[in-house]
């Protein structure tokens, strides 16, 4: 897509790489804008359907590049420059969750900041021992609350948890966030990518449309107003799903002891 940020496409897998290795793939305005256009392309995109984002180098992301000439510009030109910057980048976390893809993070090295925001706006993260996660934001004279990281975060490990990552900036052990659920699994560096395998292969055993919409009802009910409000919504997409055809191949092949042969019709 562009040298900051590489998508390879493998079969219905995007394989998508930060790619600023030198700034440990921090965020600048270059890097911003690649990742919000595509994850925003994703929306329309019914070949991809599933997303592994990873980071180039020693690390996955250090968040915002505060050496880049976007922090220079919004220091100097006022709340303005500063919107449209801050928007910028949590435009970033609002594609991640809005597109149907489900997101496999892979962590390593510095996951900071942003970057440890990204990791929570993906839907399944895996982390290798040398992972370094905090919200950085509290340290460098900003809130601690930034671009989602007060709405994802509790809804991974709770208010207390929460409070005491954001309050301090200080940094989450991967061995204390798999015991928290936050990371599924804790792998060393070289199996990362392998590591990946059997989600990818699990969720493209599924039908296309059920994938895509099972991750927007389990976002969409971690809002939910009460259970039947919830139930509501499950109810809706089950009974769409039943009229495909991809849910009579299923019902088929369930029959016939065999495994199905999904068409995303």
């Amino acid at each position: 897509m562009s040298d900051v940020l590489l998508v390879e496409r493998r079969g219905a897998v995007d394989w998508v790489t930060l790619n600023r290795p030198e700034r440990l793939n921090a965020l600048d305005e270059t890097l911003t804008t690649a990742l919000r256009t595509y994850f925003e392309g994703l929306y329309e995109d019914r070949d991809c359907r599933i997303v592994v984002l990873r980071g180039a180098g020693r690390g996955f992301c250090a968040g915002a590049d505060l050496a880049s000439e976007l922090v220079r510009q919004v220091q100097e030109d006022g709340a303005g420059a500063a919107m449209k910057a801050q928007r910028d980048i949590r435009n970033v976390m609002l594609a991640m969750r809005r597109c149907p893809q489900p997101i496999i993070a892979l962590l390593h090295g510095a996951a900071v900041g942003g970057g440890f925001v990204m990791a929570l706006a993906s839907d399944i993260r895996i982390a290798t021992p040398d992972t370094r996660m905090n919200a950085a934001f509290i340290k460098v004279g900003l809130g601690g609350c930034d671009v989602g990281v007060s709405y994802l975060l509790p809804r991974l490990v709770g208010a207390s948890v929460s409070s005491e990552l954001l309050l301090t900036g200080r940094y989450l052990a991967p061995e204390r966030a798999l015991a928290l659920g936050l990371i599924s699994e804790l792998v060393p560096q070289e199996a990362l990518e392998a590591a990946a395998a059997p989600y990818i292969e699990a969720m493209l055993a599924t039908a296309p449309l059920g994938l895509a919409l099972t991750k927007e009802v389990l976002n969409a009910n971690l809002d939910a107003p009460g259970f039947e409000a919830a139930l509501a919504l499950e109810d809706r997409n089950q009974v769409l799903l039943s009229q495909t055809r991809d849910f009579r191949e299923g019902a088929a092949a369930f029959r016939e002891k065999r495994p199905p042969r999904f068409e995303g019709r």
